[in-house]
């Protein structure tokens, strides 16, 4: 009995050991699981300052569709390959993003845009770098090859664009002049067609003839469009010229009380740089200011604003 009993005790004994053990492994899961649950609650509220991981960043609501009563800014700006006039052979992105982010418009027509071009870079395709830096979307059409690239115009938009068309403007018989062409858009809206154009082109510098046929082309497009369209750019004639008087048969300066002076930026002399609106636009939006943008270094141009509230 005494031996029997002695076993007995001994076996108590481990059991109560395994149990203690089992029980001390159970408390240190949980106290461990504990701590997991206090790290993780408190991670979820770090700013990042530390360095160890990237803070949260706010997701950007898309824009789809211009709704009544909205504003709407629309720039255009003819960026001079990113060059600024005072420094050659300088190509500052920066500088041309810092003019439109300081308007934080919804649409910008481009002009003077470089894609690959060995004169601003082999890999900087201008368009995308100011989408990314202003964060909006672009289209980017190619009116020549030029330096091992191409050389054109462009569309940022901070809508979701729905639709992209390029079209080749042509030149007068016997012409030697630049080709141009023009880059489109559209964006959907409320009501009416649902749709909303708007464009940005460059029109020929030193050919009246061929600047006129590329009017008649635009008025020829405008004439297919039966949506509010914009279109925006530098059209290289001053109000009142033959080339603005035709143009104006279709679509409406933006500037109905007289047209603000656009280039050089620096001391501007003369009107080039025009935002127009079709009939349809006209009807549909109500132009609530136009002036240029005050900036004057960054190119030779002065951008020109124009907002528009949408009835």
């Amino acid at each position: 009995m005494g031996i029997e009993n002695q076993d007995v005790s001994m076996a108590d004994k481990i059991l109560m050991r395994k149990k203690t053990r089992s029980d001390m492994l159970k408390v240190k899961m949980l106290k461990g699981m504990w701590l997991a649950m206090i790290i993780l609650a408190a991670s979820c509220g770090k700013s990042g300052s530390d360095g160890s991981e990237e803070p949260e960043k706010p997701v950007e609501e898309t824009l789809k569709t211009i709704k009544a009563g909205q504003t709407i800014k629309v720039m255009t700006y003819n960026i001079h390959h990113a060059n600024p006039p005072a420094q050659a052979n300088v190509i500052d992105m920066a500088a041309i993003a810092a003019v439109i982010n300081a308007e934080k418009p919804d649409f910008v027509a481009l002009q003077e845009v470089d894609k690959n071009t060995k004169r601003s870079g082999v890999s900087l395709n201008q368009a995308q770098d100011l989408a990314t830096r202003t964060k909006m979307t672009m289209f980017f059409s190619r009116s020549i090859d030029y330096d091992g690239g191409e050389y054109g115009v462009a569309v940022l938009s901070r809508y979701e664009i729905t639709d992209k068309t390029r079209y080749a403007l042509p030149l007068a018989q016997g012409s030697n002049g630049e080709l141009r062409s023009v880059a489109m858009i559209s964006v959907a809206t409320e009501g009416g067609t649902g749709k909303f154009y708007f464009a940005s082109t460059h029109l020929e510098v030193s050919d009246n003839a061929s600047r006129l046929a590329q009017v008649n082309e635009l008025l020829r497009i405008n004439s297919g469009i039966q949506s509010p369209f914009v279109l925006a750019g530098d059209f290289n004639a001053v109000p009142g010229s033959e080339s603005i008087t035709t143009l104006q048969q279709g679509l409406t300066a933006g500037c109905i009380s007289g047209c603000p002076l656009t280039s050089p930026a620096v001391s501007p002399a003369r009107t080039i740089d025009y935002i127009f609106l079709n009939q349809h636009a006209s009807s549909a939006f109500s132009v609530q200011s136009y002036r240029t943008a005050s900036e004057a270094l960054a190119s030779d141009h002065r951008a020109v604003v124009a907002e528009l509230k949408f009835k």
